[in-house]
């Protein structure tokens, strides 16, 4: 089976399991349909941005006409080569952690721990294409758009050309996305690399690999390919790997990564690769001193460039640079009848933001002009997680961020050796920060080190954006015990901050008498 398309982003092995995701995502035998006179918005790309605008649009029942443009395979990075493919693979290597440290469990474990790499990968396929149908071409045709396959390109300020049709359009919303970013590196190319898009291509474990970028692509991937039982090299130019993150929370995780011996070059800079038929070398210079590294495969995990060659956006007046589309706080391009969402224009590039603008844009786009209200980007409360382990979970402000905006900070912190149930599950490498706004209860930001931090930070994000402070939260009954539980310890310490010295003593006095 051949198809270009399918192949810009994944290669074979053509098995079963991606036979079924392109018959989803890009079905060969598909033609677009007719177009319609004029669509109400043309959306172009189907990353979770395009997905769910065109959803969202096509879905309000009032007889909308929308169309969806997808280039390569509906459902975007997240689905092919992003969150679906890399989280499946975490999982697997959570398991090999796991019985890593079984014998702290008081369970007894193969001294050799066998990975069978190819199955790991099946199963990650498997899953990829067991999600697929809900991203699929069929599913978005049947809520009531129209699905065009091929590259799209502006011909006009109100036309667009795709696979040689011409679609006309009152407003069109720009979703392409981001790609990883080709890195300037001497003998890089001829010497070749993997990147997001490539690297859940392999089915068969590198010996060697280095990981060029220590954020957090690059040391989820590390992490896990480590455990699998690749010797993994990561080179970083920062002091520290998750440089961007909470210093406490990178710390921990860095020591990790030192203990399970993920080899860490940091303050690095690569200046030339050169290779054979059978490996590559990377020569660099750390702290001022000369060394190289020879591996059988180098995988680039350092940064992202917007998709935006070949839509033409000079001919409708949307400027863009190397960071992507230019759009203001209501996600309006340069040219007012068009948007942007998602990863082109967005500097937090992930998919839960481009979920959250796209519904902004549908917003702005279909019920502003309505005078229904506009929503901003600015407004957003945006969390994310580095899903190594332990996960690195963050809300709101820094605590840096905070005092550069003049605001003065009480930071609680509650380590999780303090946390009832991280003791019983031996998981007390970790903590929660929540940043408050000093002589108030009002938080400012939060960031969690655990292995289930992700599914701890909604709870503070949603009181910030609620604005539900720690006197509310110590009134919330968490049960016992769970980890979460850490957030409501938090609450109460800033609970006992707010006793006065009279009611201090008043209980020391009752205290007598109990």
């Amino acid at each position: 089976m051949s198809n270009s398309a399918f192949e810009k982003v994944i290669v074979p092995p053509m098995d079963e399991h991606n036979q079924r995701l392109i018959a989803n995502l890009h079905p060969n035998d598909r033609k677009n349909p007719e177009p319609a006179d004029c669509y109400d918005l043309v959306v172009i790309g189907a990353g979770a941005a395009g997905l769910v605008t065109s959803a969202g649009a096509a879905g309000l029942g009032v007889g909308l006409k929308v169309a969806l443009i997808e280039k390569h395979l509906m459902g975007g990075d997240c689905t092919n080569v992003g969150c679906v493919p890399s989280k499946s693979l975490i999982r697997s290597s959570r398991v090999v952690g796991e019985m890593w440290n079984a014998k702290e469990y008081g369970v007894v474990a193969p001294k050799q721990v066998e990975v069978d790499f190819p199955a790991v990968m099946e199963r990650m396929r498997r899953i990829r294409a067991d999600i697929s149908p809900v991203d699929s071409v069929e599913r978005f045709s049947n809520i009531g758009m129209d699905v065009f396959l091929g590259t799209a390109s502006f011909t006009s300020g109100d036309t667009i050309e795709v696979a040689g049709k011409k679609l006309n359009f009152k407003k069109a919303v720009i979703a392409t996305g981001a790609r990883a970013t080709q890195p300037d590196i001497s003998g890089m190319k001829e010497a070749g690399y993997l990147t997001n898009e490539t690297v859940f291509n392999l089915t068969q474990l590198p010996r060697r690999l280095a990981i060029i970028g220590g954020g957090p692509i690059g040391c989820e991937l590390a992490q896990a390919f480590n455990r699998f039982g690749s010797e993994v090299t990561i080179l970083h130019r920062g002091s520290h790997i998750l440089n961007k993150e909470d210093s406490d929370a990178a710390e921990i995780v860095q020591k990790v990564f030192q203990k399970e011996k993920v080899g860490l070059i940091l303050n690095s800079q690569i200046e030339r690769v050169e290779s054979t038929s059978e490996e590559k070398t990377i020569y660099y210079t750390s702290n001022g001193i000369k060394g190289s590294i020879t591996v059988d495969e180098i995988l680039v995990g350092a940064g992202r460039t917007p998709n935006v060659e070949g839509l033409n956006l000079e001919a409708v007046g949307v400027e863009y640079d190397s960071k992507g589309v230019k759009v203001n706080d209501n996600l309006v391009t340069t040219n007012p009848k068009i948007f942007a969402a998602g990863d082109i224009c967005l500097s937090e590039k992930f998919t839960h933001m481009a979920d959250a603008t796209a519904r902004i844009v549908i917003q702005n786009a279909l019920f502003a002009p309505f005078g229904l209200g506009r929503k901003k980007l600015s407004d957003l409360v945006v969390p994310w997680v580095t899903f190594t382990d332990p996960e690195i979970a963050h809300v709101g402000m820094y605590e840096s961020e905070a005092k550069e905006k003049g605001l003065e900070v009480n930071t609680i912190k509650i380590d999780y050796d303090d946390v009832d149930r991280a003791i019983t599950d031996g998981e007390t490498e970790g903590f929660i920060k929540i940043h408050l706004k000093q002589g108030t209860d009002q938080i400012l930001g939060a960031t969690i080190v655990s292995p289930h931090a992700g599914e701890s930070i909604s709870e503070v994000t949603t009181a910030i954006v609620n604005g539900i402070g720690m006197n509310k939260l110590s009134g919330v009954i968490h049960p016992y015990p769970t980890q979460a539980e850490a957030i409501k310890k938090a609450a109460d310490a800033y609970k006992r901050t707010k006793l006065t010295d009279g009611t201090r003593k008043l209980l020391g006095f009752l205290n007598k008498f109990s």
